[in-house]
C-alpha cells in the first residue's frame, strides 16, 4: 500500500524546495536527526509524496501504521514543534477525523502519513511512546 486514498478529499501539499532537518524525538530524547534534501525525497514508500511518514521510514526511523498510510487509521500520529506545526500542509477533514481517534492528541498532532513539511524551517517530530513498532516482523 502507500501513497494517497483516493477516496479522501486531499489538501494541497507543497513539497520542500529547500534543504531542512527533522528530529525525531520519543518520551523527549532523540532518536534520529536526518537531513533532507528536496531534490532526493523517497519517490516509494508508504504515505503521500512528502510526508513525515515517508522521509522516516526513508531514513530508518519506524513509525507504525497500520493502514499502510492512507489516512485510514490513526497509528502514524505525531505531535509536531508549534513553529514545525505551523510549515506543514493544512489536514484535511478525514485526517482531523482519524487524529480525534488517536490517544494523546495536542493542538499540533498529525498523521505523518499526511502531513508535508514544506521545507522552510527545521522540524521536531515526537512519536509517541506507544507508537514506536519495538516489535519487526520479519527481522
Amino acid at each position: 500500500m502507500g501513497g494517497e486514498n483516493p477516496y479522501i478529499e486531499q489538501t494541497e501539499a507543497v513539497l520542500a524546495t529547500s534543504a531542512f532537518s527533522i528530529k525525531f524525538t520519543s518520551d523527549g530524547e532523540e532518536l534520529k536527526t536526518i537531513q533532507v534534501d528536496p531534490s532526493a525525497l523517497p519517490e516509494r514508500g508508504d504515505g503521500r509524496p512528502g510526508s513525515l511518514l515517508r522521509l522516516a521510514h526513508a531514513a530508518g526511523v519506524e513509525i507504525d501504521h497500520a493502514c499502510g498510510g492512507v489516512c485510514a487509521c490513526s497509528t502514524c500520529h505525531v505531535v509536531l514543534d508549534q513553529g514545525g506545526f505551523d510549515t506543514t500542509n493544512e489536514a484535511s477533514e478525514d485526517e482531523e477525523d482519524m487524529i480525534d481517534l488517536a490517544p494523546g492528541i495536542t493542538g499540533t498532532s498529525r498523521l505523518a502519513c499526511q502531513c508535508v513539511p514544506d521545507g522552510t524551517r527545521d522540524l521536531v517530530v515526537e512519536i509517541p511512546s506507544w507508537n514506536r513498532n519495538a516489535v519487526q516482523e520479519g527481522h
